[in-house]
């Protein structure tokens, strides 16, 4: 196996990926958020409660900067920060009830253009691309990686 080649076709992977998430989720969301407050109230529906250390550190933010964001969401009532109960100094961040609507029905949408996608694509190759995504799942995304 040649793992430079496996590692370019990756980088090109993933850079596909972004420009499908980034088309699916286009245009989506009526309230009046930016594009880096979507990001994070998406993280937040697939992972959370997280740290707002989590957060900056998952979209390359500086702390500040992600607080700044995060008080946005806060106003608009979308997300709420929780004490943990070891450790006050520590807070998560969650999605409120509106919060959750809202991302919701984004997902809603997602997925409606995403059916779309894969409309013409065969029950056996279905199968092989969600194989293909546990696999990617387990092997490549969740690793604890350390350089």
């Amino acid at each position: 196996m040649d793992k430079n080649a496996l590692f370019n076709q990756f980088v090109t992977f993933t850079a596909s990926v972004h420009q499908v998430t980034n088309d699916l989720s286009q245009n989506i969301i009526t309230v009046a958020i930016t594009p880096v407050q979507y990001k994070i109230l998406e993280y937040l529906k697939v992972s959370q409660p997280v740290t707002i250390t989590e957060i900056s550190d998952c979209h390359h933010m500086s702390l500040p900067n992600t607080s700044r964001e995060l008080k946005k969401l806060q106003e608009k009532k979308l997300i709420e920060k929780i004490s943990d109960t070891e450790d006050r100094r520590k807070h998560y961040v969650r999605l409120t009830e509106d919060g959750e609507q809202m991302m919701d029905e984004a997902f809603r949408c997602i997925e409606v253009r995403f059916q779309h996608l894969i409309q013409d694509v065969s029950e056996e190759d279905l199968e092989e691309i969600k194989h293909a995504l546990d696999i990617l799942q387990q092997k490549v995304f969740k690793l604890d990686v350390r350089l």
